[in-house]
């Protein structure tokens, strides 16, 4: 599902694109610093994935978290852990939240993805949680860091629920 902004004369229209079913947004980090826009569309948090960019500057009513990551698959695991788990809790307590990378085509889609797994019956495999997070547009997923993610979850989900898939 694709939710689009309008435009206005100085701002083109936004394709942040949610993640149907849950108050979550997937985007670039270019739409992210349109902070106005965001306000504007009821997003209540902004998860920054982007390492190139510098940090927004986010009015007092947003709530700001920036996890730096990397496509290649060179991130820590903490910091993996951490973004995946800082995006869970917030769909869990349905805040809605946009999720931001350079192109809005790897990391956020990826980090989108394990996130609302939790949040999915027992039976349904990550890849296919990424594929219907997908089919809303275009993506790149990075083997490596998909690779990482994965190993992440599982870890997660064996430790909490004993083996899921």
């Amino acid at each position: 599902m694709t939710t689009t902004m309008p435009a206005t004369a100085d701002r083109p229209p936004s394709t942040m694109r949610q993640i149907e079913g849950y108050p979550l947004w997937i985007s670039t980090q270019r739409e992210a610093r349109d902070l106005a826009a965001v306000v504007a569309a009821g997003i209540a948090a902004v998860v920054d994935l982007a390492r190139q960019s510098e940090p927004v500057l986010p009015p007092r009513e947003l709530v700001y978290l920036r996890f730096p990551l990397v496509d290649s698959g060179d991130n820590p695991p903490w910091e993996l852990c951490a973004a995946i788990q800082a995006v869970t809790g917030l769909v869990r307590l349905g805040v809605p939240t946009l999720v931001a990378c350079d192109g809005g085509l790897s990391r956020a889609l990826v980090i989108a993805s394990a996130a609302t797994w939790f949040q999915t019956p027992l039976k349904t495999s990550l890849d296919e949680v990424l594929a219907k997070c997908a089919a809303g547009g275009p993506c790149d997923v990075p083997p490596r860091l998909w690779t990482d993610v994965k190993r992440f979850v599982f870890g997660c989900a064996e430790a909490r629920y004993g083996h899921r898939e």
